[in-house]
């Protein structure tokens, strides 16, 4: 069954595609970006938000290339011990796009406000911001998480139980929790974790291919790029000094992958983006465990370097290790369920 289209991409794409007229087509294509560039550095991405329209189009291509990819959860979940790991089930409300969850990776968040002055309408992508140094992959206690040698962080489902950890030291709160999923459901079902966290990875499979991640492919205004991070921060300053404009990303959390131009200050897009609610979709009302009104959509407060705290940095230290053989641990699980799965 293909993906239901984005309420974004109904409402507004049409819109986005008259402005943007033959100029996609006319567009430079980016070079395709593999795993790194050829010094070896990381990739990061720059987004000029002043150049969104809010079309929805990139919504609607991860929604797209990731479909597969999305979970498929057994029902009826098995009852948690003790009851305070809840169900957060989003299997009812998949079409959400108003926000990040299990099956909504990217989303855009629309924020008017006024600046010297003058409103302006800010449509802004949000999913993971891929850190520099990331907690949740540095303090994921079974290894699940990890950054890979693109800068790109992903989660691993085939070894994530689900305990949401990497949400917890996340200070954008970006990784979803989906239960009836994963391994806890052949080890513990109702003592460990509670399914899988999901997020952006920044289309992996793509990557391994050669392709550009979906949503920057599918710009018709060309927002995002990108690149070596080195290049692109030069770019992101470039830019914030043409417009005069503000940057976010470059050193929040200690640095990240994902770096924002906007020509109005984040500090006023925060107070404006804070005071509108998404939608908690319809059936699912009351199965989003730990669900507030702004959880699934990422603050851009100012953000310090979480290991300048010496017991965020000691548990970093001591986590790694535990976290590898976990890690390992329960591939050789798998493989070994797998290989007994062939065998009968």
């Amino acid at each position: 069954m293909s993906r239901k289209k984005s309420t974004i991409s109904r409402r507004s794409f049409l819109r986005g595609a008259a402005i943007a007229g033959v100029g996609a087509a006319a567009a430079p294509v980016l070079a395709r970006a593999g795993a790194q560039d050829a010094k070896g550095e990381e990739l990061a991405t720059l987004l000029d938000i002043s150049k969104c329209v809010g079309c929805g189009a990139c919504v609607v291509a991860c929604g797209e290339a990731n479909e597969s990819r999305y979970p498929k959860p057994e029902k009826p979940f098995p009852e948690m011990v003790p009851p305070r790991v809840k169900v957060a089930d989003w299997s009812d409300d998949r079409y959400v796009d108003d926000r990040l969850t299990p099956y909504n990776w990217l989303f855009v968040d629309n924020i008017t406000v006024n600046h010297e002055g003058t409103e302006h309408e800010i449509h802004m992508p949000r999913r993971c911001m891929h850190c520099t140094n990331p907690p949740c992959a540095n303090l994921c206690p079974w290894g699940a998480a990890a950054k890979k040698d693109d800068g790109a962080v992903v989660i691993d489902p085939d070894v994530c139980l689900g305990g949401s950890k990497c949400k917890s030291v996340c200070p954008w709160d970006i990784p979803q929790r989906q239960t009836g999923v994963g391994l806890y459901l052949d080890l513990l079902p109702r003592f460990a974790g509670n399914g899988v966290m999901f997020k952006c990875d920044r289309c992996q499979p793509r990557m391994a291919e050669g392709k550009l991640p979906a949503c920057i492919e599918a710009c018709p205004m060309q927002v995002q790029q990108i690149g070596p991070r080195s290049e692109i921060i030069a770019k992101a300053k470039a830019l914030a000094a043409e417009m005069n404009g503000y940057i976010y990303g470059l050193e929040e959390n200690g640095g990240t992958n994902t770096i924002y131009v906007s020509p109005v200050p984040f500090e006023k897009l925060e107070q404006a983006r804070a005071k509108v609610a998404p939608s908690a979709g319809k059936k699912g009302k009351g199965k989003h465990a730990g669900k507030g009104k702004n959880s699934g959509r990422p603050n851009l407060k100012q953000v310090g370097s979480p290991f300048e705290k010496e017991d965020m940095f000691a548990a970093a230290v001591f986590t790694a290790p535990v976290a590898g053989l976990a890690a390992g641990a329960i591939r050789l699980l798998r493989k070994t369920q797998s290989g007994h799965g062939e065998d009968s």
